[in-house]
């Protein structure tokens, strides 16, 4: 394997299906460009002449739509952004935090970290979609699953806050998990 000598950006992406690593290798004398998405590489372009530009591909079980820009800044300088589904990666995750749910939780000695798509109602764990039961309960509704042989439950209850809207609840084993910050 050889040594990563023209690596310059490295990025962490929270999805739902995880947090995946992107690396990006740049070399500004043989124009060379490598993507590796989780240690796996996805792009290999060898002898570019034009050194800026941009590189795209996918991320996660999702196949979500990233670009890495490479603009030049002054002189022998560049500037890596990373964008994901168009937006810059800060934009994504601001709007990510409004349209998702996360909970990091350890079960006997195992860590599990569940999402919760609010849009569909999808609920993820450690990278595998769940297998969910959901029923209307009388102040709102409970999305029922299982992780190994704990049973997990998300509540959605009305705040009666408009500008609040619903809030989530994960309970295992009746009881209440904190929300995560990513």
């Amino acid at each position: 394997l050889e040594k990563m000598t023209d690596l310059v950006a490295i990025w962490e992406v929270a999805l739902s299906d995880g947090v995946h690593k992107i690396e990006f290798e740049h070399g500004t004398t043989s124009g060379k460009r490598v993507v590796y998405v989780d240690g796996k590489e996805e792009i290999r372009k060898e002898w570019m002449f034009k050194l800026v530009g941009k590189e795209t591909f996918t991320v996660g079980a999702a196949k979500t739509k990233a670009t890495i820009n490479i603009d030049a800044v002054s002189g022998f300088a560049y500037e890596y952004t990373l964008e994901i589904n168009g937006k810059s990666l800060k934009k994504y995750m601001e709007n990510r935090s409004k349209t998702t749910n996360t909970w990091v939780l350890s079960l006997g000695g195992t860590d599990y970290r569940v999402v919760l798509e609010k849009d569909t109602m999808d609920v993820w764990c450690n990278g595998q979609k769940m297998e969910t039961a959901g029923e209307f309960v009388e102040d709102g509704t409970e999305t029922h699953f299982s992780v190994g042989d704990h049973s997990c439950c998300i509540k959605a209850v009305s705040s009666g806050k408009r500008k609040e809207g619903i809030i989530h609840t994960l309970i295992v084993d009746d009881r209440e998990i904190p929300e995560a910050v990513e």
